[in-house]
């Protein structure tokens, strides 16, 4: 599935799961309902909401929008980092397995 999103020129979904995904992999996606829950993808051009009209799905899928690449509203300064520091140190303390 996540090779399909990847690889798709816009997303048509009422997923909140699969709207994440088209903004993590920086593909348009037009939402089937009235609202979402990841506003951030909304406000950053990545996500259009296009409910049940189908005036708003078709002229919203014919133009989807290709935002500039800015900041991921998901990562914060150095998350990267501070996940790769915790999954060292958890490798570290956990147990050995038994041979």
């Amino acid at each position: 599935m996540a090779r399909l999103e990847a690889d798709a020129a816009v997303i048509l979904t009422d997923s909140g799961g699969i709207q994440k995904e088209a903004y993590w992999l920086r593909v348009p996606c037009v939402t089937l309902r009235e609202e979402t829950e990841w506003v951030e993808t909304v406000q950053q051009g990545w996500n259009v909401l296009a409910g049940a009209d189908s005036e708003r799905i078709v002229e919203a899928a014919r133009q989807p929008r290709r935002p500039e690449a800015g900041e991921d509203a998901y990562a914060g300064a150095g998350s990267v980092g501070r996940l790769v520091e915790v999954l060292e140190t958890a490798g570290e303390s956990a147990p050995e397995a038994a041979g």
